[in-house]
């Protein structure tokens, strides 16, 4: 019997929607629960913390990804972290769409209770931005990088201006 071997032309991605689903209703629980009972609001700024600082470490992870690819294959940022030409619309519409839930919930819980912990919850985004980056940059679709043959100058030439050597 042979031990199965991960092979990464089989992930599809499906595991980093899932988990930027569940970040999303995790905050979203905590954020609205911290809404209406005070001593919660402790426990809704430590969720939006972890969560600022998992999409943190996702986005450098994924640019270091980014950077590797980048030297077969051009690599913008809103491809990268927007998701922009480099998904296919269902997956931009999951990760952009818990990120856009993540930022109006901030917003929204934070306006209710101004100058609280609820205000942390502008921090949560960035999970969002992150997980979006590691997916464009395990998956993401991107053009080759075109080589650039750069033109003799005349500078470069040894010659003067008007063509002719010094």
């Amino acid at each position: 019997m042979t031990k199965p071997t991960y092979d990464p032309a089989d992930d599809d991605g499906s595991a980093l929607i899932t988990v930027a689903w569940t970040g999303t209703a995790i905050f979203v629980v905590t954020a609205a629960i911290a809404v209406f009972v005070e001593p919660f609001r402790l426990v809704s700024a430590g969720v939006a913390l972890v969560l600022f600082a998992l999409g943190m470490a996702g986005m450098l992870i994924a640019f270091a990804g980014a950077v590797e690819r980048s030297r077969t294959e051009d690599i913008g940022m809103g491809g990268l972290y927007f998701l922009a030409g480099s998904a296919p619309k269902e997956v931009q519409r999951h990760l952009m769409g818990a990120t856009a839930v993540q930022t109006v919930v901030a917003f929204t819980t934070a306006s209710i209770r101004p100058f609280t912990a609820l205000a942390f919850g502008i921090l949560v985004p960035m999970f969002g931005l992150g997980v979006a980056g590691l997916w464009a940059a395990r998956h993401g679709d991107f053009p080759k990088r075109q080589k650039i043959v750069p033109k003799k100058s005349a500078s470069t030439s040894g010659k003067n201006r008007k063509g002719k050597r010094p």
